[in-house]
């Protein structure tokens, strides 16, 4: 098969697997490989978010209605995938029994600590994006990206712990830190992009900076408290992430 066939059809599993945006495709799709092309479908997934947030700014829509409305089109596009599973992280993390927790977790019902955790993710994207003035549209995509790149660190660095799972598969697909090198120097390059438009050398260097370490201790931090990663915390990883680095953001 040739590489490009590969990829058209490794991006459409990934568009359908980690969004809810309708892709009319007659082929069966292998979701296998999703997890590698994770980074550029949330670049892709705040450029689509920057779009929406650029026109509600041309039509004069005020600053905190805005922003609450592009976090709640982002979960719109996502289908509450990674929200969800940051709900059900909360709720698994919430019971003293360790040997408890993943069976909690597993539980469809959503829990107070789940619904509580929804709220102050949101809460604080809001709030940043509201105090967040300038290259809104380069922060919301970086953002996203780094937040799946968060995922890939995860998905590499630590065991998952069902034998089952919507995430299970995503452990074969990132197996070395070569596979996390694409996703890095993408998000490296939307940095460099700012240092090109606006000789920002500072912002760009913060966005980096915390992008990085923000994507790298959430992760470390589930690990640390249940011992490993499943599907439900590599959807925490990504809203924690992107809810603190756009937290961080608002310092510059």
């Amino acid at each position: 098969m040739k590489w490009w066939i590969q990829l058209r059809g490794d991006f459409l599993a990934a568009v359908t697997f980690y969004t809810s945006i309708p892709i009319p495709v007659s082929e069966i799709l292998d979701f296998q490989r999703v997890a590698r092309l994770a980074p550029l479908l949330g670049i892709m997934i705040g450029g689509i978010l920057a779009l929406i947030d650029a026109e509600c700014n041309y039509l004069s829509m005020p600053n905190l209605t805005r922003s609450a409305f592009i976090v709640g089109i982002g979960i719109a596009i996502t289908g509450g995938l990674h929200l969800d599973g940051a709900m059900d992280t909360a709720d698994g993390l919430a019971v003293q029994d360790p040997q408890r927790r993943l069976s909690v977790m597993t539980d469809s019902a959503t829990g107070a600590f789940g619904a509580m955790v929804a709220c102050v993710i949101i809460l604080l994207k809001t709030t940043a994006l509201t105090d967040i003035h300038h290259h809104r549209w380069l922060l919301l995509m970086a953002a996203c990206g780094w937040g799946r790149w968060g995922q890939q660190v995860a998905i590499f660095a630590y065991p998952y712990l069902k034998p089952t799972g919507k995430g299970a598969f995503h452990k074969a697909a990132i197996t070395n830190y070569q596979d996390l090198l694409p996703g890095l120097l993408l998000l490296l390059g939307l940095s460099g992009l700012q240092i090109l438009l606006d000789k920002d050398i500072l912002l760009a260097i913060a966005m980096v900076f915390a992008g990085s370490v923000l994507a790298v201790l959430t992760g470390a931090w589930f690990n640390y408290k249940l011992g490993g990663h499943t599907g439900d915390t590599y959807g925490a990883v990504v809203e924690w992430t992107e809810a603190l680095f756009l937290c961080v953001m608002t310092v510059f």
